[in-house]
């Protein structure tokens, strides 16, 4: 089984990042452009486990506590490593600062069943698109630069989700397996 762990987005930021992605794609850059329907914020990727290691998951992630909920503001358009050489383009989250509180929690919960900590430090956003290759980029940079908004919403949760990841030719097919609440009673 392909696992990993992420927060859900409201139907509100999911439209917004929706519509953005439209007028994105008039550009015609190389671009393979991620579905707003499938979007999440993943803090945890797993990845290959047996279905044996499964409750062993389950009740790690149980175990993940926050006093309160996630706040996020989805606002701005970046590149991943850069702008002159793009590989991705993502958007931006401002987060209340427990959330990497939470995602160090499950590193720490996930480690001793042997899923490794992730080496790169947490950078929360939300892929909007892979560059094949820089074709059309500078009409690209042009239609990012009249979008008439780089704000996206905001979202509160204090939930996340374990997820079942199926890759096929169309794409990844995601699968709730679990959801947890993280907020202390």
């Amino acid at each position: 089984m392909r696992l990993f762990v992420a927060l859900e987005l409201s139907d509100a930021v999911r439209a917004a990042v929706r519509e953005a992605i439209g007028r994105l794609q008039r550009a015609r850059a190389d671009v393979r452009w991620a579905r707003a329907e499938g979007m999440h914020l993943t803090l945890k990727f797993i990845g290959e486990v047996s279905e044996g290691k499964l409750a062993a998951i389950r009740q790690a992630l149980a175990a993940v506590r926050s006093p309160q909920p996630v706040e996020m503001n989805f606002r701005g358009l970046g590149y991943f490593p850069n702008q002159r050489r793009p590989r991705v383009l993502w958007v931006g989250i401002d987060a209340s600062a427990n959330l990497t509180e939470l995602v160090a929690q499950m590193e720490t919960a996930l480690e001793p069943l042997g899923i490794e900590r992730e080496n790169r430090a947490f950078v929360p956003h939300l892929t909007l698109g892979r560059f094949k290759s820089d074709r059309r980029l500078a009409r690209l940079q042009e239609e990012i630069a009249a979008l008439p908004t780089s704000e996206f919403g905001h979202v509160e949760t204090g939930e996340f989700f374990l997820f079942q990841s199926k890759l096929s030719p169309k794409g990844a097919e995601y699968t709730k397996l679990e959801r947890f609440d993280f907020v202390r009673s």
